[in-house]
């Protein structure tokens, strides 16, 4: 572990310094002067969308169905007027066919000068309830002081706590859902949950810049008092510094570039002056300890999934919980406002939470000629062949999707096995997305935990993405090679394999739909002010009303040549809860039956075991019981 400091005031310099922030309004001259597409490298955007609208976007029938729209009808129209728009128009245009699908996976992203381009206000603004969830209301959460005006009673009275009430005049709710009514959310939720993500920080590589030069702010100070803010927007240009480990974005990552790319900025103005953070994992999660009436719990704040190797995230992530100072009896695992990232880390990571044998979820193509040729000529290596034998056969059977296979594999995410033996809740929200969404999946299909959200739904992106790029590669050679290089550095990326659940869920799609919580919480003043104090103790309540089952083993005898090995179990069950101990404690050698020990009243003592060693592999499974044979608790060794 590190420990990393960054004050705010040096935060500021640090940016000042580097010369990468400027006022709106230059940033928007210096387009108008400089930066234009001519009518063929319009043209040539527009259609390269259509091939991949048509071809590979896995979701088109569900959008249209559900959305009632028709992207490849408004590209075809867009096509015939490239020449009659504006610079600026054509980008409107472009953006909000896209975001017609309600689909962050599927994305036009602006070439030069709008790449890495961030517009934003120094505040941020947060939504909290009273009464039990029953009064809305909007603060500013977070300030930095160095970008407000100089002077005024306004600017004085302005800080953390304030409830904002109207933005430009407008009533903030409705500004808030005006704004969301341009976002890909696939929900309502999640419209309104991006709505007020995006309000302050305006990643221009997939927005619009603001229309206004500035924002009036009116606001009620902590003593009633109404005044009105006038802050003028910036634009920030994030250029490498902006991220500590790689840059957040890479190819056929399940990700929500744009959550991305804001929560990057959020870290560089506003990240708490000390976090506890894994060391070459500093954008990915940080481990907390979070004490709740005298009771210790682990806290995991996961950012992101996106990570270089899914092996070495997984690694660090068993030795963060594992370590001796970490409590064992109850976990936290928060991916709020988590875009996602790499599938197979976030499905390999469950196999530590649980005893459960787990399934990873399944993806499926949509049947078309392209993508029959990208399935055929993929290196075996991908595996990718196995789709093309059912998108094949849709030509007879008239199927709309292929068969789903996973994209992790079943014995990585299985090859660790259980390590953390107390009980684990997930907490969530309307910005969970993609591979964040399938985490949460899998954490309900796995029967895993509880997952507790402070929305309704999670962001509901359920795809393996790919870019432009991507598909140039992947048919290059075949017969009628449809894809050209995109001009000036413009980018696009489709949602090519939709997600499908496994487990009590299984065939439903998590496009749309999402993961809805065991539980909800609706965040409180002190959670924004005071770093979730509620949301924390209602994560406890719920995880103490869990069992803990411990089943320890100890191999250093075995190891080192002698021929036993020492078992103990214990359980702990909450006072008034229908929770049976455990009742025994079936062991495996090489995949065989090998021995089964009883356990009188929940609790097993050292039980010294002398266990033969055979020829080839010696791996040990340990399963424990309880009284109704449930599933409760495992240990693997190989």
């Amino acid at each position: 572990m590190a420990e990393m400091e960054i004050g705010a005031r040096a935060r500021l310099k640090e940016v000042e310094s580097s010369a990468i922030t400027m006022p709106l309004s230059k940033f928007l001259k210096n387009i108008d002067r400089n930066y234009k597409l001519s009518t063929r490298d319009r043209l040539r955007i527009v259609e390269q969308a259509m091939v991949l609208i048509e071809s590979n976007y896995v979701h088109l029938p569900l959008k249209r169905a559900m959305h009632a729209i028709d992207p490849l009808q408004r590209l075809r129209l867009l096509r015939k007027e490239v020449d009659l728009l504006s610079g600026m128009q054509f980008h409107k245009r472009m953006l909000g066919i896209f975001a017609s699908t309600r689909d962050l996976h599927t994305v036009y992203h602006l070439p030069h000068p709008f790449k890495d381009q961030i517009a934003f206000l120094p505040f941020l603004i947060e939504q909290y309830f009273e009464k039990d969830g029953k009064v809305e209301k909007f603060m500013v959460s977070r300030i930095v002081e160095e970008f407000l005006p100089d002077s005024g009673r306004e600017v004085e009275l302005f800080e953390p706590g304030v409830e904002v009430l109207f933005w430009n005049g407008v009533p903030i709710r409705r500004a808030i859902e005006i704004n969301g009514e341009s976002q890909a959310g696939s929900n309502l939720e999640a419209r309104f949950a991006r709505g007020l993500d995006d309000l302050t920080i305006r990643p221009l590589e997939m927005s619009m810049p603001p229309d206004e030069a500035w924002v009036a702010l009116t606001y009620r100070t902590r003593k009633g008092e109404l005044l009105t803010l006038k802050q003028a927007w910036s634009v920030y240009r994030a250029d490498d510094s902006l991220w500590t480990g790689q840059p957040p974005v890479k190819k056929r990552a399940a990700i929500d570039v744009k959550k991305i790319k804001i929560n990057q900025l959020k870290k560089k103005l506003y990240a708490p002056r000390k976090l506890t953070v894994s060391k070459g994992f500093e954008d990915v999660f940080y481990a907390d300890i979070k004490t709740v009436k005298e009771r210790d719990f682990g806290y995991l704040r996961l950012f992101s999934f996106e990570v270089e190797d899914a092996n070495e995230f997984v690694a660090e992530f068993k030795r963060v919980i594992t370590a001796a100072s970490f409590p064992q009896e109850g976990m936290i695992i928060d991916v709020r406002g988590n875009g996602g990232g790499l599938i197979r880390a976030g499905e390999r990571l469950l196999q530590l939470f649980t005893p459960h044998h787990i399934n990873p979820e399944l993806f499926e193509f949509i049947n078309t000629p392209l993508n029959l040729d990208i399935c055929r000529l993929a290196p075996k290596e991908t595996n990718r062949a196995r789709w093309a034998e059912s998108i094949a056969e849709s030509v007879v059977t008239g199927a709309t999707y292929s068969r789903g296979f996973p994209l992790s594999s079943e014995e990585s995410c299985n090859s660790i096995g259980q390590v953390y033996h107390g009980p684990v809740i997930l907490i969530t929200d309307a910005l969970s997305y993609s591979a964040t969404d399938i985490f949460a999946a899998g954490f309900q299909d796995n029967r895993v935990g509880d997952v507790l959200g402070t929305s309704d739904n999670t962001g509901a992106g359920g795809a393996n993405v790919w870019t432009h790029e991507d598909l140039m590669k992947a048919v290059r050679g075949a017969p009628n090679w449809p894809f050209k290089p995109l001009p000036r550095g413009a980018d696009l990326r489709v949602a090519v394999r939709r997600s499908i659940r496994v487990g009590p869920h299984a065939g439903r799609p998590l496009e749309e739909l999402g993961i809805t919580p065991d539980h909800r919480h609706h965040m409180t003043s002190r959670d924004v002010l005071k770093a979730n104090d509620d949301l924390i103790s209602m994560a406890a309540r719920i995880l103490k009303t869990k069992a803990i089952y411990s089943l320890k083993v100890n191999l250093s005898a075995w190891q080192s040549g002698i021929r036993y090995m020492t078992v103990s179990a214990t359980s702990k069950i909450p006072a008034r809860k229908k929770i049976q101990n455990i009742a025994r404690v079936d062991i495996y050698v090489a995949g065989r039956p090998y021995k089964t020990l009883d356990v009188i009243n929940g609790s097993l003592k050292a039980k010294r075991l002398i266990l033969k060693r055979r020829q080839g592999k010696n791996n040990l499974l340990l399963e424990a019981f309880d009284g109704a044979n449930n599933l409760v608790a495992a240990y693997r060794h190989k």
